[in-house]
């Protein structure tokens, strides 16, 4: 079975527990983050319990910050990495729990603001319902972007 979907929602699929095991498996290049965060081998900690409880600190300190905002920051981003993490994204934005819904929004939607460029550069690797969210963040802060949510 693939970790990325092939269409239609299958957020309510996935266990709050296994959106940590779930990171690590379509974005590898969390793994040295994870361990620093956990101080155990990323296999381990994203098999704890501790791994989906910090879940708003899982994605900020190793997802956002380390893999995605340097990406879209990137002269030359790899266009392939961008894929897995907006499918990543894609997965979980939309989850019915508050939780995880919530961390996304938080964690790897609004850091999106916090410099010029990021959300125009994310926009073109996002899929549906992260653009759906990205749109709803924007009118809910008044931020208007052409081409997003200007015309």
């Amino acid at each position: 079975m693939s970790d990325v979907p092939s269409g239609g929602s299958r957020a309510a699929e996935i266990d709050v527990k296994e959106v940590p095991s779930l990171l690590l498996r379509m974005i590898p290049e969390s793994a040295d983050a994870i361990e620093e965060l956990f101080e155990q081998p990323a296999e381990e900690a994203v098999l704890a319990g501790e791994a989906w409880m910090r879940l708003y600190w899982l994605l900020i300190d190793c997802f956002t910050t380390p893999v995605l905002i340097p990406e879209l920051e990137s002269g030359s981003p790899d266009t392939e990495l961008l894929g897995r993490c907006w499918d990543f994204v894609e997965r979980v934005v939309a989850h019915p729990s508050s939780v995880v819904s919530g961390a996304v929004y938080f964690e790897v939607l609004e850091p999106l603001l916090n410099a010029a460029g990021l959300v125009e550069a994310a926009w073109p690797h996002m899929k549906d319902r992260t653009r759906t969210e990205t749109v709803r963040m924007l009118d809910g802060y008044g931020v208007r972007l052409r081409g997003i949510n200007r015309r």
